[in-house]
């Protein structure tokens, strides 16, 4: 199976910016670790700080994979178009936050993106990615 793991703003800080929210697992080792683990399955990584960028990412996925995971980070709760886009998809979308959204500041609380989701993972650190496709593989009969 193909899969695309797209990342939104500032998750290219990855391993620095507030370790004790998110971790000292970088982004490049995050996406090693995912490789080495799901070896029979092959793998495609966006970052981006462009809500344009993700939302054509997204858009693309139909003819190349078989399901995507998405940190959309601060676009979680404010990108329509995100959100539109995971709905105009017939691929298969898992949302991941590595901290425990639901319980940090009250705007973090509503993700635009979720409800078009089949699945939502928070608050396990980097591991929610793995629970992530672990839930697409399963899903998709793998």
């Amino acid at each position: 199976m193909r899969f695309l793991v797209v990342n939104g703003p500032n998750l290219n800080l990855l391993g620095s910016r507030e370790p004790d929210t998110y971790g000292r697992t970088t982004l490049a080792g995050l996406e090693d670790d995912l490789r080495s683990e799901f070896s029979a399955h092959e793998f495609a990584f966006l970052q981006s700080n462009h809500e344009g960028e993700i939302v054509d990412a997204l858009q693309e996925s139909v003819d190349t994979y078989d399901g995507v995971v998405i940190n959309p980070g601060g676009y979680t709760h404010t990108s329509v178009a995100i959100r539109d886009a995971v709905a105009a998809i017939s691929v298969p979308v898992v949302e991941v936050h590595i901290s425990n959204v639901a319980a940090r500041e009250p705007f973090r609380h509503t993700s635009l993106v979720a409800p078009e989701c089949i699945g939502h993972v928070a608050g396990f650190g980097v591991d929610g990615y793995r629970l992530a496709l672990l839930a697409l593989v399963r899903h998709l009969g793998g």
